[in-house]
This record gives structure tokens, C-alpha cells and sequence, in this order.
């Protein structure tokens, strides 16, 4: 089910751009929620980028008056940015897997995102065992930590 990361793959990289993670993950608008990866360190780390604007549809309800990114989306970028991480880091391989959220833990929000904040999403990988990889993650704005949390993976075959 998962095979080795060909060693062409261990190399880092600066930055891929939204054609490159659309190749990688399935994900679409809206619930595309990455623009960028940067300062990726193959198979162990990497910074997802996300430009929050106010038309993002959650702000239309969460909250009209007041908009601010709903923390489970700010997550859901996290775990967006370290399956784009996983992919490239399977090389050729990633065209014919997924990788699946399993679990979140100790997720913890400590300030607002609201549009016109670049969110950093600097991912960890803490480990991986078989098609199962577990990462930390930490959201930050201007420098300041918004929200952090540890999740894990499955990498999965595609259905045909």
C-alpha cells in the first residue's frame, strides 16, 4: 500500500504554487484553503500559505458583522498543507494516492483571523509508520502564534 519516497524526493525546495498543490491534492475552491508551500524540507516540514480575503464564502455567515475564520477551516488548512507536503514527497507516486484526515489533538485557538491576514501554516512532521503520518502544526499571523494543533494521516490508493 505505501512504498518508499524516491530518494530525488529528500531535496528541499522554496516555494510551489497553487497549479502545483492543485496537481497534489484534490482539493478545490472553496475548500481549497492553501495558495502557497514554502521553505519545504522534503517529507518533514514545509510552510503553507494562505491569503485570507473577505470573500471567502465562511465570512458571509461566520460572522457577518465581525468576520473571522471559523478555527476548524484553520485546521483544515494545516492538515491541507502537510497532505500537499506528503504528495510532493512521493514523487511520482502521489498520482495515485490520497491522503485522508484521521485525527486532531490538542487543537487550541489563541487569536482571531480576519481577511487581510497572511496565514503561515508551518507544518512538522513528528513521524510516519507504514501509510500513517502524524504532523504538528502552528498557524501564525505578523508573528504572532493564532492557533496550533497535532494531526495525523492516512495515505490512501485512490479508488479507480
Amino acid at each position: 500500500m505505501f512504498v518508499n519516497m524516491p530518494e530525488e524526493s529528500n531535496k528541499e525546495l522554496k516555494n510551489i504554487g497553487i497549479e502545483r498543490i492543485m496537481e497534489l491534492i484534490p482539493h478545490r475552491y472553496p475548500m481549497l484553503l492553501i495558495d502557497q508551500l514554502t521553505e519545504i524540507n522534503s517529507g518533514v516540514s514545509a510552510v503553507g500559505i494562505k491569503c485570507v480575503t473577505i470573500n471567502e464564502p465562511f465570512f458571509q455567515g461566520h460572522f457577518p458583522d465581525k468576520p473571522v475564520m471559523p478555527g476548524v477551516l484553520i485546521v483544515e488548512a494545516m492538515a491541507q498543507a502537510a497532505a500537499t507536503l506528503v504528495m510532493l514527497s512521493m514523487a511520482d507516486q502521489a498520482q495515485e494516492k490520497l491522503a485522508y484526515f484521521m485525527s486532531i489533538d490538542g487543537a487550541k485557538f489563541r487569536k482571531p483571523v480576519i481577511p487581510g491576514d497572511r496565514l503561515e501554516l508551518h507544518i512538522n512532521k513528528e513521524r510516519s509508520r507504514g501509510p500513517v503520518w502524524r504532523f504538528t502544526g502552528t498557524a501564525i499571523v505578523n508573528g504572532t502564534q493564532v492557533a496550533e494543533a497535532t494531526f495525523t494521516a492516512m495515505i490512501a490508493d485512490k479508488e479507480t
